[in-house]
């Protein structure tokens, strides 16, 4: 990947890989064995060497790379993005039903519930299964129709196409098929597993559809979970194209997970997973809290999640001033209530940075009156006081079963990221960067 052209056909294959958390993660640290990064399990004494390239993963389902400063610690790079999408998880693998084969499943994340009616559904996740040592953790994706949340049929709802307050007790329950079907024996078979040694699970639903171009010119793109692994994939590639030539700046990339839900796990942007790492990476190089404080001031933190598009539809919600055009470049999100970390400051280094990348840029900010969302940058900084700027790309349908993008905009993100990496940032006195651009 390094040195090699950005593919948004690579963008796809990893759309579809990542069909949970977990799948999500072991194809990030897939890409970067890859490129010769070597696994740094948290539970492991660490031996780093300057220049030396390293990831380790945390509950299976967040991951984080990094590449060692070739001197004396001066300043990080880092981008940070999340693994999971809104969704349904599987609370029972099985449950008693006189027609039907069914699984209990509850709401994962603030999703669009109707979206996932009349679809043909997999399962997603890891199994942890019993082992002759201990307990091992298997992933698991049947690539074949397991399941569908019927929608109740018009003659029996006349009013259906006039708005319906779903229930997600009663409305949005899948099928497995008729009764006598096993779902918890099926992954079994899937993973060559018995069943009866399959301890616990971490299991959602999966959309079957892949990614694909779509439009009359093939500009966009169509894909579950494009919030938020557009981000993560074209910020990894970003990371993945940097020099380091920089003696002793350290460079990361972040994926966490349960951005969907608050960030408050301990493999999510609340928990301990990078302030943690650069705590075991500044010990082993022997830098004392001073050095440390002066690091993380020169440096800059990208907050990569997506924004919402101006919808072609309903345009009057989103703020007149700021539209946002799909194609039209990077989101530099802002709100005055910070839940986006974008200052005025940190905005201008990265905005500098995309225009010596050629990349075009597009400010993303709510109507007055509509209060936004928040993102895992915010979050971060309650772990991590470096400077931060939250950045995206403009998508339609958000938290939708499936999503739509820009493949150029995809492409200007990867640009912009890589661009990024190969810049030296350095503040001489609060308020004033240096460049090197």
């Amino acid at each position: 990947m390094k040195n090699a052209a950005f593919s948004i056909e690579e963008l796809f294959r990893f759309l579809d890989a990542g069909v949970s958390a977990f799948h999500s993660t072991a194809a990030a640290s897939a890409i970067l064995e890859a490129e010769g990064y070597v696994n740094c399990p948290e539970s492991a004494a660490w031996e780093l060497a300057p220049g030396g390239k390293y990831y380790t993963t945390r509950n299976g389902s967040a991951v984080l790379a990094w590449r060692m400063p070739k001197g004396e610690l001066t300043g990080w790079h880092a981008a940070a993005s999340h693994s999971d999408s809104p969704t349904w998880r599987i609370k029972q693998f099985d449950t008693e039903d006189k027609v039907f084969a069914k699984a209990e499943v509850e709401g994962y994340g603030g999703m669009i519930m109707p979206s996932w009616l009349d679809r043909p559904l997999t399962v997603a996740g890891r199994l942890l299964v019993r082992t002759e040592s201990g307990i091992e953790s298997c992933l698991v994706c049947p690539d074949r129709a397991l399941a569908c949340i019927p929608n109740l049929c018009i003659h029996f709802n006349r009013d259906l196409n006039n708005g319906m307050k779903y229930d997600p007790q009663v409305d949005l329950q899948p099928i497995f098929g008729g009764k006598g079907g096993n779902l918890k024996e099926v992954l079994a078979a899937e993973a060559g597993v018995k069943a009866e040694d399959i301890l616990d699970a971490d299991l959602v639903l999966a959309t079957r559809e892949k990614a694909v171009r779509m439009g009359l010119n093939g500009e966009y793109f169509m894909s579950g979970r494009i919030d938020d692994l557009e981000c993560a994939y074209t910020t990894l590639w970003g990371f993945l194209q940097g020099r380091g030539e920089e003696e002793g700046r350290g460079d990361i990339w972040v994926m966490f997970d349960n951005e969907e839900v608050g960030s408050s796990s301990r493999q999510g942007a609340q928990g301990t997973l990078m302030a943690d790492v650069l705590a075991r990476i500044e010990e082993s190089m022997g830098v004392s809290r001073e050095q440390s404080i002066r690091a993380r001031t020169n440096s800059l933190v990208l907050s990569a999640d997506n924004g919402h598009a101006t919808h072609p539809n309903h345009p009057e919600k989103s703020d007149p001033a700021n539209p946002v055009v799909m194609g039209g470049g990077v989101l530099l999100k802002y709100n005055a209530r910070q839940t986006y970390t974008t200052s005025g400051f940190t905005g201008a280094a990265f905005t500098a940075i995309c225009k010596k990348a050629g990349v075009p840029v597009q400010v993303f900010a709510n109507r007055a009156d509509v209060p936004g969302g928040s993102t895992l940058g915010n979050l971060l900084g309650h772990q991590i006081l470096m400077p931060m700027v939250d950045i995206g790309l403009g998508q339609l349908a958000m938290h939708s079963a499936m999503e739509t993008a820009s493949c150029a905009d995809a492409e200007y993100m990867a640009k912009a990221v890589a661009e990024y990496y190969n810049t030296p940032i350095f503040q001489p006195k609060d308020g004033e960067w240096k460049l090197g651009l």
